[in-house]
């Protein structure tokens, strides 16, 4: 519940979820085999001086394209690289600070923001960011451009210090970032960059009233939402952005798949980041559980191939949790598509070497790679390894559930032998 308080307070602010991690590794039952424009809800200002704006020059957007790009294709050396560039040109803008703390951001997102190497680098850029644009604000307090990096800054480094439950730094931070939000909304016909915020803010301030009752009272401190006209929103910047659009996919695949248990609408968003960002383990494992569940069984083979290839080549954010998915899926399909027992084992035990790697055996993979194994070695007669996986269950599956339940029963049987 606390995190959940967290998550009106600082989550929706503006770009604070962006590269949130992803829900755990719920199971479902697979198949069996086989516009709105954004004039009509941004404010146009009446005169707007965009003059030094970085965000709006179509020049910079021209020049960072390809590094924007390599942030999310996980190529973090190239994509800085020119970030410093722009740094020195341009030392006193935000925009560097902020793009080289995004850069900073994708580093942490791929192991589910466990990872506590890159948090001082992260907080140094957006505090930097925070810093230069408010310099700028206080030099004009209309400089949208300023007030749009104060609210992304200030999100992210809320949503980072909710992580590692520093409640009053989050608590500040997204009570900051909301003012500037509330500002920079203003000039959101003068690019989709700016309205990002808002669609998160429309959309999550309705969906936690509606999934967290209890929380109510505290919305009628914040504005009203539109679950409707955020998911609106969200659509046209994910279509007509550029520093954001890539962040809109991303989250409009999330709410799909989470929050609006749509699956099947969220799969080509995930099959078109995975196939942009060929090199992104997060976009690769989501695509990969999507086509899982709704029995797309090729393209999920081929992608969790992918993933263990590129783990095993080392290559950036390719880390235990991807390994855990790829490999509990191709165990999946060893064990029922092909009917190859022994690779099926293979790919289970792997999946519980991933998950003891990353601490990650409360149940998901871990417990249906082990509820298998049991299975498996039942088939074989082997009551010895049964009794080892199903003791796993046992301690690790909900007590109502048909898992818990059946390995108790075949304990209670064999348990002695």
């Amino acid at each position: 519940m606390l995190r959940s308080l967290f998550c009106i307070c600082w989550g929706l602010l503006f770009m604070p979820l962006l590269g949130t991690a992803q829900k755990s590794d719920t199971m479902r039952t697979p198949p069996p085999m086989k516009t709105v424009a954004l004039d009509t809800v941004g404010i146009l200002p009446s005169a707007i001086d965009t003059k030094g704006w970085l965000l709006l020059d179509k020049d910079i957007q021209q020049e960072l394209d390809g590094a924007v790009y390599n942030i999310y294709n996980f190529k973090y050396d190239k994509a800085e690289k020119q970030f410093r560039s722009l740094r020195r040109r341009y030392p006193n803008h935000p925009m560097p600070y902020f793009l080289l703390g995004l850069s900073t951001w994708w580093k942490i997102v791929p192991t589910n923001i466990q990872t506590k190497q890159y948090d001082k680098p992260f907080f140094a850029y957006m505090d930097t960011a925070i810093t230069k644009a408010q310099k700028l604000y206080d030099t004009d307090n209309n400089n949208y451009e300023a007030s749009f990096f104060l609210s992304a800054a200030y999100g992210f480094s809320a949503r980072m210090h909710g992580e590692r439950h520093d409640w009053r730094k989050a608590t500040v931070g997204a009570r900051r970032s909301l003012n500037f939000l509330k500002k920079s909304q203003e000039a959101n016909s003068l690019s989709p960059e700016f309205q990002f915020g808002q669609a998160l803010f429309n959309y999550y301030a309705v969906w936690i009233g509606e999934n967290y009752p209890l929380l109510k009272p505290v919305l009628l401190f914040f504005p009203k939402g539109d679950k409707k006209v955020g998911m609106q929103q969200l659509r046209s910047v994910a279509q007509n952005g550029f520093y954001t659009a890539t962040e809109a996919r991303v989250y409009l695949m999330r709410i799909l798949k989470n929050e609006e248990n749509n699956a099947e609408e969220a799969l080509p968003v995930a099959r078109s980041l995975a196939t942009t960002f060929p090199d992104n383990g997060y976009f690769q494992r989501f695509y990969a559980h999507l086509a899982y569940d709704q029995g797309e069984f090729s393209d999920c083979e081929r992608v969790s191939r992918e993933i263990l290839d590129k783990i095993n080549k080392g290559m950036p954010g390719y880390e235990g949790i991807s390994g855990r998915y790829a490999s509990y899926f191709l165990g999946y399909l060893m064990q029922n598509r092909y009917r190859d027992f022994a690779k099926a084992k293979d790919y289970y035990q792997r999946c519980i070497v991933f998950s003891e790697s990353t601490g990650d055996t409360s149940g998901g993979f871990y417990l249906f790679a082990n509820m298998n194994l049991a299975r498996l070695a039942v088939k074989e007669k082997d009551i010895a390894t049964a009794k080892r996986y199903y003791t796993v269950v046992a301690d690790k599956a909900a007590h109502k559930s048909e898992q818990y339940k059946e390995a108790k029963a075949w304990l209670k049987k064999y348990g002695r032998a």
